[in-house]
């Protein structure tokens, strides 16, 4: 059975790591148009850094049973970063936000980009809840030749 909670538990790791990755691109989609943020100037797009991790201990490691096949990984965000290109200047001498020449700073944000990645995050989400979904399946499957 610790066999199916690890699957469970690797796939759950990426359904959250995939669920931070949506929150941040609709951020990123919501603010497109956001001049002025409370640090200062305007929104600055984020991105989410995942990293692959161990999955956690079996009863097996416990207990000393090795078993090679098992170097399982689960994925964990450990980290959200900002965007590192500068913002696009637009000549927009009305706009409450310009400066002394007339141009306004906007969020460099790609569209396209951001609907691209919000494609492959839920694509990659509904991937593990198919696992998951396997998983399952096998679970109940083995439940019935016990029987």
């Amino acid at each position: 059975m610790s066999d199916f909670l690890s699957g469970f538990r690797i796939s759950g790791s990426g359904m959250a790591a995939q669920r931070t990755r949506m929150n941040t691109i609709s951020s990123n989609i919501a603010n497109i148009n956001t001049t002025k943020t409370p640090e200062g100037g305007p929104y600055r797009r984020k991105d989410v850094v995942f990293e692959a991790m161990p999955d956690g201990k079996t009863f097996g490691d416990i207990v000393g049973v090795n078993d090679p096949t098992k170097d399982f990984s689960r994925v964990q965000v450990t980290d959200v970063v900002y965007d590192k290109r500068g913002p696009i200047m637009k000549y927009e001498p009305g706009h409450a936000d310009a400066n002394e020449e007339g141009f306004v700073a906007y969020p460099n944000i790609n569209l396209m980009e951001e609907m691209t990645n919000m494609i492959q995050a839920t694509r990659s989400y509904e991937a593990n809840v198919q696992a998951v979904q396997a998983t399952k399946d096998m679970a109940l499957s083995a439940l019935e030749i016990g029987r």
